[in-house]
């Protein structure tokens, strides 16, 4: 016999493969950070023994979510300012807010009580873009989260940055000091070709080549903005990018609702990567990103939810369901968007976009142990005939009952094992308090 450090046994497993391999009653081997092997009960069990065994009680077993784009600190403004327009949103309610508010006691409590939501939903790995992302981070190793963190840039002071060029050395400050670390990646996060100048993007990109960080930004979100940046460049902002050379396989684009045909053919020609996030893009009435169409011109496209002042949760499977159904009756399609696809959009092409596939976003000998477990002995889980149906139609965050990230258990039986849930909401909710007093003083 082999022996392993856990076994997870007993469960429906979603390997999330190309081949959409579904093992019917399969255990996995986790040895270390890794997955050691996977295949069915009958045959792993044989093979392995653990200390450690994870029953999996017949739910289903599949890698850990990916939300590709969010804020996670600013679950500290969740439902400040809702049912406005985007730009109405940002400039008159969200900048002001965060320059009154902004902090580094903020941005490390914000960000834990982020990662307790994303845990207890699923999500293993995320995206983030935020303010005094040191302490994001630090809270992020303490959570045992995997994930990709920015500072975001912009061409006016923020509360952390009162230049572009302090913001640039902060990033490159928190590249060396993260360089290598297992579970954190830092890139390069200038906000907006709205908010940032060209002298600040092309340097924004040169930091990113000398480390060969990825570079995300905030593009094309509503037709107001494509507008504006039609007529700021004289053509189209994608048409801009590329002449300035910032279109190449490490460019993420976060929502890309207004991309048109050209637009799409040139990212496709570049390997750009798009991040989709639908709620966030219906609640600030926003568009509908064309994604079936980048999808069939080859763009890998990830899923994420945004910040809670957006959204407001951070619930992938809700997300997953809203992509689904708001692209099949935008199109009155019902085949568009299938479940596959949306599933897919959440683990193994998610991780592609974040380039973490290498390690994440399917369940595969030697890649990383990030694994969500699904308790379907539930009403509203019953009965059970197809698992892609299921996790994309059915399944909401509260389901998930266990998450392992890089081979250790963060959460079991729906309690978090690396994080203290009452302290953070604690410290949020007094957190709340200030910046209520704030809006009061208007």
């Amino acid at each position: 016999m082999l022996e392993c450090d856990k076994l997870i046994s007993g469960g429906r497993i979603v390997l999330m493969d190309r081949a959409k391999t579904i093992i019917a009653d399969g255990s996995i081997a986790v040895s270390g950070k890794n997955i050691a092997a996977v295949g069915s009960r009958q045959e792993i069990e044989a093979r392995y023994t653990a200390a450690e065994i994870i029953d999996a009680k017949g739910g289903i077993v599949m890698p850990g979510l990916i939300n590709g784009h969010t804020h996670a600190a600013m679950t500290c403004f969740r439902g400040i300012a809702d049912d406005l327009e985007l730009m109405d949103w940002l400039n008159n309610h969200i900048f002001p807010a965060e320059a009154k508010n902004v902090d580094p006691e903020l941005s490390y409590w914000g960000s834990m009580l982020a990662y307790a939501e994303m845990i207890k939903s699923g999500t293993t790995a995320f995206c983030d873009m935020y303010i005094f992302q040191e302490e994001a981070v630090k809270a992020a190793k303490e959570a045992g989260i995997r994930c990709l963190q920015g500072e975001v840039l912009f061409d006016f002071p923020s509360p952390n940055c009162k230049t572009p060029e302090e913001g640039l050395s902060y990033t490159e400050n928190l590249l060396k000091r993260w360089a290598g670390d297992d579970l954190i990646t830092i890139f390069i996060e200038p906000h907006a070709l709205y908010t940032c100048s060209q002298p600040l993007l092309v340097a924004a990109k040169a930091l990113a080549d000398r480390y060969g960080a990825p570079l995300g930004v905030h593009l094309l979100e509503n037709q107001s903005e494509r507008q504006q940046l039609d007529e700021k460049f004289g053509k189209s902002a994608v048409a801009f990018l590329n002449d300035i050379g910032l279109l190449d396989d490490r460019f993420i684009a976060y929502h890309c609702v207004c991309m048109d045909d050209a637009d799409i053919k040139m990212f496709a020609d570049h390997g750009c990567k798009v991040i989709h996030t639908p709620e966030s893009n219906m609640k600030l009435a926003s568009g509908v990103a064309p994604v079936p169409e980048m999808i069939a011109c080859g763009i890998c496209v990830g899923l994420g939810t945004d910040g809670c002042a957006s959204n407001n949760n951070l619930d992938m499977f809700q997300e997953m369901d809203s992509a689904a159904k708001l692209h099949k009756v935008h199109r009155l399609d019902p085949t568009i968007m299938d479940a596959k696809t949306v599933l897919e959009t959440a683990t193994r092409e998610g991780a592609r976009a974040l380039g973490l596939d290498r390690l994440v976003g399917q369940i595969k000998t030697g890649m990383k142990a990030d694994l969500t477990i699904i308790d379907i002995n539930k009403p509203h889980l019953t009965p059970i005939y197809h698992e892609y149906s299921h996790l994309v139609y059915a399944v909401d965050g509260s389901d998930v009952d266990t998450v392992l990230i890089n081979g250790k258990v963060v959460m079991k039986n729906r309690q978090l094992l690396t994080i203290n849930e009452n302290q953070a909401m604690d410290r949020v909710k007094k957190i709340a308090e200030r910046v209520k007093a704030g809006m009061d003083e208007k």
